[in-house]
Formats: structure tokens, sequence, C-alpha cells
């Protein structure tokens, strides 16, 4: 885990509102927000994109881990200017942020073993205190093989 400074950027992508409680019920909806973007097309449809990798941002978080929040799934764009209707934009503050890097395997099972890592750890494990405004994962090349992924969570500190 290391502690970085990272400017702002604007997402553009799918989105929808869950929770942690029903994405381990079963009953989730970030498996569809995922198989709806990866359908042919959705990606082209995003105009000035910046990069490849994919972003997954948390955001819009009703109280803390245990509440509501807003899923965001896409691509950093250069502004939040002449986007589809149908995309959602958000922008991804400015600020300080813990970065912790998953174990290597199948993408669902890091994903989900990176952030019970990261609910059970200390403000002083983390580097400070959540701060709930925004976190996000980066889907980059070490994520190709989705058997043989791994992934960055960054989560934003007060």
């Amino acid at each position: 885990m290391r502690i970085e400074h990272y400017p702002g950027f604007y997402m553009a992508g799918l989105s929808t509102r869950t929770s942690n409680a029903r994405e381990m019920s079963g009953n989730g909806k970030i498996e569809n927000i995922w198989e709806t973007f990866l359908q042919p097309g959705v990606v082209a449809k995003i105009p000035n994109k910046i990069g490849v990798d994919l972003v997954a941002v948390y955001t819009d978080y009703e109280t803390d881990h245990t509440g509501h929040y807003t899923y965001l799934l896409g691509l950093p764009v250069l502004s939040n200017e002449s986007l589809p209707v149908n995309l959602t934009v958000r922008h991804v503050s400015p600020g300080r942020y813990a970065v912790i890097t998953s174990e290597r395997g199948p993408v669902g099972e890091v994903v989900r073993d990176v952030w019970q890592r990261i609910w059970s750890m200390s403000e002083e494990e983390l580097g400070g205190k959540r701060a709930f405004q925004t976190d996000y994962e980066i889907y980059d090349q070490r994520s190709a093989d989705p058997e043989n992924a791994q992934i960055d969570v960054y989560i934003g500190l007060r």
C-alpha cells in the first residue's frame, strides 16, 4: 500500500445505485453494468477518451461502506462536454488516496478479496481516515486475463 496525491479527472460510463449488502446477496447490479458496458459499441460511444484502462468509481456514498453508493464503470475523458445523454459523467476529485494492490487471480475473487481487506484495515494501516467521497479501481493490462487479474484500488482519504 502507498499514499499518493492525484489530480481530479472526469469519468464517463454506465452507472447504478447499489450497496455492498445487495452485491453480496447474489442480487447485485454491478455485474449487469459490466455485461452492458462490455457489449460491442459501448466504449466507442464515449468521445474524448483518455487511455484504454477501465475505471470503476464508487461515489455519492450515503454513509460509509455499509450504505448505498453510486457505481460508475467507464473511462477517463478530457471533459464533461459533448457526451451522449445515456452516459453518466462524474468528476473524480483531486486528493490523497491510499493505493492498495490486489492479489492475482480470477477477477471476481480478487475484487472481493481486496475490498474485504480494505474494510478490515484500521486508519493507521490505511494511512488515514476514509473520506467516503470517491474511491476507484483501475483495470489496466494486468487485468486483461480475467482468470489471472490484478487491480489497484484507490481509497479517498481525508
